[in-house]
Formats: structure tokens, C-alpha cells, sequence
């Protein structure tokens, strides 16, 4: 079966080098235009070395991208981790049209940050699905769905790596299985349901100390690693990653004791024991090395969030 590659970054280079290892027969690689500044991306690198085609189109809506999808005269192509926008026509021009990994149980968590939202709102349950897709965003028929806990201490880091990434290469197979099998078909996609969530950035991820310490803690481990939850201190715009609920009493957003575990934040209903920081330009510590560097001492607190301005 002749297979296309399209995706990018550690999880399409780790489905290609699946399906090498299978002895799949790959017949081109796709991935996102390179940045000026970054990295080549991983999965560009190792098709490279392998010897493949890489092709890197700057858009999949013009008439050449078409024609290059069509060239491949591809039996199906697995999209692992796209974030173009890919029309119809180009999704069924392999044979067997095009199948996708995206990490979250669809029709929940369409959108770029799929496994951030369900940490940060406080959910016990995610999981992934390949699915057919269309047009409309993360949306068409599903072929595979798997479910994974999300436990009350897991972050972004532990939820992807340790779980869905591991587990979306493996599905990747699965699939790529069924449809060798002839199998189209296990679950008819709902409609979108409105739960297309945008991008997890830092703005979202700035932390109010006077809310719930467990949406706080929701929020700081939804953002660990990437983009790392925030609040003002002291001046500095900190970072803060490794984190606990602890037991502490206080005013909202009061350091209440600073030991070699950490800085503990009185919150709403609890504290937070901070382990590790960043600040600006600096690179992630311990949040006991970053307290004495900047002279914190119990007491001291950190800024309430400035008020949004509504578009």
C-alpha cells in the first residue's frame, strides 16, 4: 500500500518511523514550511535521512497543491499532527482518501489545544480519535477512539507523553490496519457541537489567586509545560510550572512560607505549593533557588490579574 506522511514536529516523525519499521511502503513525506530562526522539524530531518521526498507546501488550497497530492498516486495518507487547513479535494486523493490523529474524544475539544481545555476545566476523562476528516474543523466520520484518565495531579506533559502521544502512534496503526482490512467506518462523527476551542495562550493562562484553588491548579497544569501558567510578582512576570495543592490559609495570592519544596500561595479554599519558576529571560528553577535570588519572604503577595478588555 502506498502510503503519504503528513504532519509535523516528534509525533510525525515517530509515525513515520513506525511504519518504516513495519516495512510500510511510504511514498512521500509532507510537513509545515520551515520557520525562519527554528529547528528543522523532526519528521522534514528523518525523511530526509531515510532518503524520501519531503514536500512542504506553503498552502494546501491551490490548484499545484492538488496536483502534488495527486502525483503521489497514493493509496491513503495519514495526517499526523497538521495544523494548514487541507480542502476535500486534497483529502481524497489518495485511493482511500485520508485519515488523522487529533488528541481529544471528538466531537469535545475540536481546536489546536485539545489537551489543554479538559485539564483546565477540571475534567477526569480525555482521549483521541482518527477520524476522516472534512472540511469543517475536526470534524468528519470517526474510525477509532480511545479514552485515557486524566489524574487530579496529571499535566499537559503527562497527559501527551505519557499517554496520548504513545498511544496516537499506536492508533495511527490500528488504522492504517482497518483500512487494509477494508473497513471504513466504526462510528458516524456527531455534528460540531459548538466545542471548538481556540489556542491555550498565555493570556488564558494567567492565574487569578482569588478564584478556586482547584481552577487555579487546573489552569497552572493545563499549561505545564507549554505555554506556562503566570501571575505578577514583586514586579516580575513569573512562570510557574511543577506545582501542588497543599493545605494553607491566608489572603488570596499570600506567600504563606517559602522552604527547599517550594513557595506556598494562599488561594481560595486552599494553597498551592509552587516547585518550579521562570522568569523572564531566565530559565526554569526551583522555586526555592528563584526566592532567595529575589529576596521573597512570607508575605509577600502576588497581583491581582488586571481586568480584561472586552472586544
Amino acid at each position: 500500500m502506498r502510503i503519504v506522511v503528513h504532519g509535523q514536529d516528534a509525533f510525525g516523525k515517530a509515525v513515520l518511523e513506525t511504519l518504516l519499521a513495519r516495512g510500510e511502503t511510504v511514498v512521500a513525506v509532507c510537513c509545515a514550511p520551515d520557520k525562519a530562526g527554528k529547528q528543522e522539524d523532526p519528521l522534514k530531518v528523518l525523511a530526509r535521512e531515510k532518503g524520501l521526498p519531503v514536500h512542504q507546501p506553503k498552502s494546501w488550497k491551490t490548484p499545484e497543491a492538488l496536483e502534488l497530492m495527486k502525483s503521489f498516486n497514493a493509496d491513503v495518507c495519514l495526517m499526523a499532527y497538521v495544523l494548514l487547513f487541507v480542502p476535500q479535494p486534497v483529502l481524497d486523493a489518495p485511493r482511500l482518501g485520508t485519515f488523522q490523529y487529533h488528541p481529544s474524544l471528538l466531537p469535545a475539544h475540536r481546536g489546536p489545544s485539545s489537551i489543554n481545555w479538559p485539564i483546565a476545566m477540571g475534567k477526569t476523562r480525555t482521549g483521541l480519535t482518527i477520524f476522516w476528516p472534512d472540511e469543517g474543523l475536526d470534524e468528519g466520520p470517526i474510525l477509532i477512539q480511545k479514552s485515557v484518565a486524566i489524574g487530579p495531579d496529571d499535566t499537559l506533559g503527562d497527559i501527551y507523553f505519557k499517554q496520548l502521544f504513545p498511544m496516537g502512534v499506536d492508533a495511527m496503526m490500528e488504522g492504517l490496519d482497518l483500512v487494509k482490512a477494508g473497513v471504513k467506518l466504526r462510528h458516524k462523527q456527531l455534528l460540531a457541537d459548538g466545542s471548538y476551542e481556540s489556542w491555550f495562550k498565555k493570556d488564558v493562562a494567567e492565574l487569578d489567586w482569588s478564584k478556586p484553588v482547584a481552577d487555579v491548579y487546573n489552569t497552572i497544569r493545563a499549561a505545564n509545560p507549554a505555554p506556562g501558567a503566570w501571575a505578577m510578582l514583586k514586579g516580575v512576570k513569573l512562570d510557574i510550572y511543577d506545582s501542588a495543592r497543599v493545605a494553607a490559609s491566608g489572603a488570596a495570592g499570600s506567600i504563606t512560607a517559602i522552604s527547599a519544596d517550594g513557595i506556598t500561595v494562599a488561594g481560595n479554599g486552599g494553597g498551592i505549593l509552587v516547585k518550579r519558576v521562570k522568569a523572564p529571560e531566565g530559565k526554569k528553577v526551583a522555586a526555592a533557588e528563584y526566592a532567595a535570588s529575589a529576596g521573597l519572604k512570607v508575605g509577600d503577595a502576588f497581583d491581582a490579574p488586571m481586568p480584561k478588555v472586552q472586544s
